[in-house]
Formats: C-alpha cells, structure tokens, sequence
C-alpha cells in the first residue's frame, strides 16, 4: 500500500504544481492584457483572446487542484455537531462524504469526457482565437480522470480507517 500511496501522493503533488504554474500564466496574461489595453495609444493593446485563454487554462486549474485538496481532506468540513458523536461515527461520517465526492468527482470526469467528444464531433472552436475548444476539456478531464484515481484511493483509506479498531483513550477517573 505505501507503494500505491506514493505514486497517488505524486500525482496529485504534479498536477497541483502544474495547477499553480497554470494560474502563474494566467496572471502574466491578465496583467499583459490590461497593461495593453492601458497603452493602446502608444500601440500596444490586449492580448487577444486574452478571455479565452482566461477561461480555459482556468477551468483546468481548478480540476488540476482538486486530488490535492481530496488527497489532504482539505474540502470545507462543518464540524459543529459532530464534535459530539463518537469517534466511529465521525469515521462513518467520513467514509459516506468521501463515497459521496468520489460520485461527483466520477459525474464531472464522465460529463468531461462526453465534452470532449461532442467538441471534436463538432470541431467547435473559441470565438477570436479560433483553437478546438475540445483541448479545454480534454485538459480539464486529464485531470478529472487523475482526481477520481485520487478519489478512489481516498475512499479506501477512509474504509481501511472505519474498519480499524477505535483508539483507546483516556479511562474514566483517569488524571491527566
């Protein structure tokens, strides 16, 4: 299992990377385009396409970050009630929430796949830039695809958790 843990810890470490370098290129592009359109009198202007770019590259960001957050439980968690519920019943907590993201993770990474097709059927292409829209989303469900392999593993260690023993701690009437 630490083998198979490396190598998900690696790919969701590689495609957040890239996620971040992603948004490094979209900030250049943005402040590139706005200085241009600040200069237009001295000949500069925006960058074109500078939404569609925007756009695109943001789209895969997002889902290039999404098995890091996942792989780091670090999706947004209530735990005004649950402080409550004993140790078990937050591990079963845990598991359906994961089993749960994992479904979406696996409806967004299905719909992409489908987006990708329906654009090459279609050879769609971006308004002024003219490139196949079908390279967004074949982008974007690369790194869906990654994020349901991260899911999986997810769901796992959630159920290998949920089937472990409960910690034992502190007795009743014990002293610190």
């Amino acid at each position: 299992m630490d083998r198979i843990s490396a190598i998900v810890e690696r790919l969701a470490r590689l495609l957040a990377i890239l996620g971040g370098l992603v948004l490094v290129a979209v900030t250049a592009l943005t402040v590139a385009s706005i200085a241009g359109r600040a200069f237009t009198r001295q000949g500069l202007g925006p960058v074109p396409g500078d939404f569609e770019l925007v756009e695109a590259l943001t789209a895969f960001a997002v889902f290039a970050f999404l098995p890091w957050c996942q792989l780091r439980r670090g999706h947004a968690t209530v735990d005004v009630f649950t402080r409550l519920f004993s140790e078990r019943a937050n591990r079963l907590i845990d598991l359906v929430c994961e089993i749960l993201m994992t479904a979406v993770v696996v409806l967004i990474a299905w719909r992409l796949w489908h987006g990708v097709a329906d654009k090459l059927r279609y050879h769609e292409t971006t308004f002024i830039l003219q490139f196949p829209l079908w390279w967004s989303y074949a982008a974007a469900f690369v790194a869906a695809a990654a994020g349901v392999v991260v899911s999986v593993y997810a769901v796992l260690q959630r159920l290998r958790e949920f089937l472990a023993p409960a910690e034992a701690g502190p007795e009743a009437g014990d002293a610190p």
